[in-house]
């Protein structure tokens, strides 16, 4: 693990090859099984497709996210199709951003968020997705230029682009019985995206992180909090994980996932409140007693930006 990309580094990951949509038609592909009734289909990073999933209960079965475009939930309900499992009927949303909502219209299934993803989802269906409009928003800052680049890439039209808002939300935590197995879905914020939500399946042992582990790319230099990480990956070890599924990276065994946490949580705590990157970085070294790799001088820079960001506040 230390040597891979930990989180979602996105100008250094390396794409997936798409499904090739003529086995799909003719049924020869399938989502990947990760537990007995638990599915994905994988992350796409060449238009930042991220990972979806499936849980398959006795009665009914429920998707994770909807993808970033019609497109993207096509592909996926087509999968499904091809599959000898119970009726999906619900879609569980992680967050608000555009990759994760954009195939709600298309799924047509009940939806359900935190109230907080609604509400931005709500504000988003006012704006405008043409080219130019995409570009004003990032001029202003509202919008990221990566994100503009990827939705143009995954859908270069977008006439017809309509997004729908979540059917049913919730505040805190809600569980939903499938038959013959349940889904835990709790709000766990993060600096990522402050209404992020994790899907656990307790008897799988399986929990879809969404994106909240991941940095705040929309106020400045990517950053972390180190105080909000730790309280984040605090909430997410009260549950008994054989394996995590974020919605840019492939699935990690527990063990995986927090070697990462916990090196994540240390390069915290070794910055500090240092607010200078040489210094922080000089730090780690007289620390660890060795220098650090591509991924914790990420890190580094993540936490000094965050505290960069709180002394201007």
């Amino acid at each position: 693990m230390a040597g891979s990309s930990a989180f979602r580094l996105k100008q250094k990951s390396s794409p997936r090859v798409l499904f090739d949509l003529e086995n799909m038609k003719e049924g020869n592909v399938m989502l990947e099984k990760l537990a007995q009734r638990v599915y994905y289909m994988p992350h796409y990073s060449e238009t930042d497709r991220p990972t979806l999933g499936l849980i398959c209960g006795d009665n009914f079965s429920l998707i994770v996210d909807s993808g970033n475009s019609p497109a993207h939930a096509r592909d996926f309900l087509n999968l499904v199709e091809n599959m000898d499992v119970s009726p999906v009927k619900v879609v569980v949303i992680t967050h608000w951003h555009w990759d994760h909502v954009f195939g709600i219209k298309t799924m047509g299934l009940l939806t359900i968020s935190h109230e907080e993803t609604k509400k931005k989802i709500e504000y988003m269906k006012t704006l405008q997705w043409d080219d130019a409009s995409i570009d004003k928003r990032v001029e202003t800052g509202e919008e990221i230029e990566f994100c503009s680049e990827m939705i143009k890439r995954e859908m270069p039209t977008r006439e017809h682009l309509e997004l729908k808002a979540p059917d049913l939300t919730f505040n805190n935590k809600i569980e939903i019985d499938l038959g013959g197995i349940s889904c835990v879905v709790e709000h766990v914020g993060g600096v990522h995206s402050q209404d992020s939500s994790i899907i656990y399946i307790p008897d799988e042992k399986v929990m879809f992180l969404g994106d909240c582990i991941y940095q705040d790319f929309y106020s400045g230099e990517w950053s972390y909090d180190k105080d909000e990480f730790k309280y984040l990956v605090d909430k997410i070890n009260k549950y008994d994980v054989n394996y995590y599924v974020t919605g840019h990276q492939t699935p990690k065994t527990h063990e995986e996932m927090w070697f990462i946490f916990n090196d994540i949580i240390s390069i915290g705590e070794m910055v500090g409140e240092e607010d200078s990157l040489d210094k922080a970085i000089t730090r780690f070294n007289d620390v660890r007693k060795t220098t650090a790799n591509e991924e914790q001088l990420e890190f580094i820079q993540n936490f000094v930006n965050g505290n960069l960001k709180k002394k201007k506040k």
